[in-house]
């Protein structure tokens, strides 16, 4: 029987057998999930999440909250790996998925649809029917931090997932990077997976960056201080996904 990168069996009728396309590691993936959800590393993290959850503001009241650290999302067999910041204390925080519920979700996620990667170009909840062909997308940080700043310590303790979300997605070698932030955390996954970063490459929107195999794109992070500014447009988004695409060679 073929085998996965790390071990697992390709699944009956992938067409790694007969297309040499390289099947994803779904029982990895799985694993890292459940790891990522059970986690409470960070206790600044862990008491601000479940603050937020127990405390919403009145447009959420009723809601129950996820208050968890967030996984990432999408298509297995991605090629193309979006990185954000952290959840939203009122976004992923409250509905459990990544960049779900909230303004740069909002940008996020109808961005991917007009580049092809997602099925609708909003992403309301968990259940809202989303899906995503070609991209997965992950963060930096699982958990929703105070002012979206997380510290220093709370980015190395989650960097380990970062390093292990890359190892499984096995066709991923494009990196979307969103904001600064997310490109140092990039950075940093790919020297733990063996990868040479020096000298190391410098942010910018629709920089790029080869490491390895694998090929960093930059973006400005879809925040609502960087789309009500104009410092991020809808046209300077698309670029990045069609780009990405090119990359990807999708």
């Amino acid at each position: 029987m073929t085998r996965l990168r790390g071990g697992g069996p390709v699944p009956p009728g992938d067409p790694a057998g007969t297309s040499g396309e390289v099947a994803p590691d779904l029982r990895r993936l799985a694993e890292l999930t459940e790891a990522i959800v059970a986690c409470r590393r960070c206790p600044r993290l862990v008491e601000w999440r479940e603050r937020v959850a127990r405390t919403p503001p009145p447009r959420f009241a009723g809601w129950e909250y996820w208050a968890r650290p967030v996984p990432g999302f999408g298509d297995p067999r991605a090629r193309v790996l979006v990185v954000g910041l952290a959840p939203a204390a009122h976004g992923g925080n409250r509905t459990g998925r990544i960049f779900t519920g909230d303004r740069s979700g909002d940008w996020l996620f109808a961005a991917l649809h007009r580049a092809g990667f997602a099925n609708q170009p909003r992403s309301l909840h968990r259940g809202d029917g989303l899906r995503l062909t070609g991209a997965y997308v992950a963060a930096a940080v699982r958990c929703a931090p105070p002012a979206n700043r997380p510290l220093p310590g709370e980015r190395d303790a989650c960097l380990p997932y970062l390093v292990r979300e890359m190892d499984a997605l096995v066709c991923a070698r494009t990196l979307v990077c969103l904001g600064s932030f997310a490109w140092d955390a990039a950075l940093r996954a790919l020297a733990a997976l063996g990868h040479r970063v020096v000298p190391r490459p410098r942010f910018a929107h629709l920089a790029e960056a080869a490491v390895g195999p694998y090929r960093l794109l930059g973006s400005y992070h879809p925040s609502q201080q960087n789309t009500f500014t104009g410092k991020l447009t809808e046209p300077m988004f698309d670029a990045v996904f069609v780009r990405a695409r090119e990359l990807a060679g999708i």
